[in-house]
């Protein structure tokens, strides 16, 4: 069966500037010297730290309208047209439903990697970064597969609208908003904080809208002519992230609690890197320096739950008189001669992009073998 769908060689790019975005963020040399702009907001506003998520559930919407395609063997009509259900189409949800299992799965896995010995079950964290992406990952296919456009548009401003109604009339503090008590009645102690968990249940409302703007980003890019694709892409990302700039007033971007002003700023900004990633890649043809990026991008999975679980190993395996493993390494071969020169995080900062490039290597042969993990 011939792929009637071809690759977007910029999402890729775009996925895979993203993953190793997100291990730069996720695995600095100490925590303890940060760039601000590579930790976290502490509550409201946007750093760097914050868009990484955002974007890769934008990109993984991005991915939905090709993928969907590619496994039915042919460009899909219009969902929502009447079309009858098919043996196919019923193959389709049911590998999407797998591969939500699976992540779920995972997410689990990644869990107890993270979670010093000895586990207990009393108090084992459920929600995470994988478990979030499982549940968008299914309810977006299901919605770009089964609704029309308009009717995902409008799921979009509900889910936004909603969330916002949801947060009113009560402090936007970690513990005292509607998902945080949702949570607990719903995870009890197996979350990240005692009282509240920043992948929680309700804030996956404001997640799936920000894949679904991906979803629209990919379907323009897939059936518009190419001549104007990237201007309209990155100027509807330009008024999205002004929307938000504006919503900011009465509704803060806030990443832990994925406010709706952070999900529709989020998606504005990844509309306009993914916009800017198309010119250069699919329009000038620009790739001679892609190479590193694809391989991130066409194995995410891999990249991200490696490198993470990695860095939970590395943290625990100790060297006699010397600590962890990860902190001998850091003080021998960066803080050593980088600190007293450059200062902390610079030493951070150099030990987070040697393990970005350490993974670039592997996932570099992975892509020249054609070894590809995925679910």
């Amino acid at each position: 069966m011939t792929d009637a769908t071809p690759r977007l060689h910029a999402l890729d790019v775009f996925r895979g500037v993203t993953i190793a975005a997100m291990i730069l963020v996720s695995t600095p040399g100490s925590w303890e010297s940060v760039y601000p702009w590579l930790e976290h907001a502490p509550w409201n506003g946007c750093t760097l730290a914050d868009l990484v998520f955002p974007f890769l559930l934008f990109a993984m919407g991005a991915a939905v309208p090709f993928a969907l395609a590619r496994r039915r063997g042919a460009p899909r009509p219009s969902a929502g047209s009447g079309r009858p259900e098919s043996g196919e189409g019923r193959r389709v949800r049911r590998h999407v439903i797998r591969r939500s299992i699976a992540l779920f799965a995972l997410g689990l896995l990644l869990n107890a990697i993270q979670t010093p010995p000895p586990i207990h079950l009393v108090t084992f964290r459920i929600p995470g970064v994988l478990k979030l992406i499982a549940l968008v990952y299914l309810t977006v296919s299901w919605i770009t597969d089964r609704l029309s456009t308009r009717a995902q548009i409008g799921v979009t401003v509900a889910a936004l609208v909603g969330y916002w109604i949801s947060l009113a009339g009560a402090p936007l503090s970690a513990e005292a908003n509607f998902g945080a008590v949702i949570d607990r009645h719903a995870f009890g102690s197996h979350m990240l904080h005692p009282l509240w968990d920043p992948e929680g249940l309700l804030s996956t409302v404001p997640a799936i809208a920000t894949a679904l703007c991906g979803v629209f980003a990919g379907n323009w890019l897939k059936e518009r002519s190419a001549t104007h694709r990237a201007w309209w892409l990155w100027t509807a990302g330009a008024a999205g992230m002004l929307t938000a700039l504006v919503w900011d007033r009465v509704l803060p971007i806030n990443k832990h609690l994925w406010t709706s002003s952070f999900a529709l700023f989020s998606a504005g900004a990844a509309a306009q890197a993914l916009a800017i990633c198309y010119w250069v890649v699919d329009v000038k043809g620009w790739r001679a320096w892609e190479l590193p990026f694809v391989a991130f991008g066409r194995n995410p999975l891999a990249a991200y739950f490696l490198s993470v679980g990695l860095d939970a190993v590395l943290l625990r395996w100790t060297v006699a008189g010397a600590g962890s493993l990860k902190a001998e390494a850091y003080r021998t071969a960066f803080a050593s001669w980088l600190r007293p020169c450059c200062g902390g995080e610079a030493a951070s900062l150099g030990y987070a992009l040697a393990y970005v490039a350490l993974w670039g290597v592997v996932l570099a042969e992975m892509h020249r073998c054609r070894v590809f993990i995925g679910i």
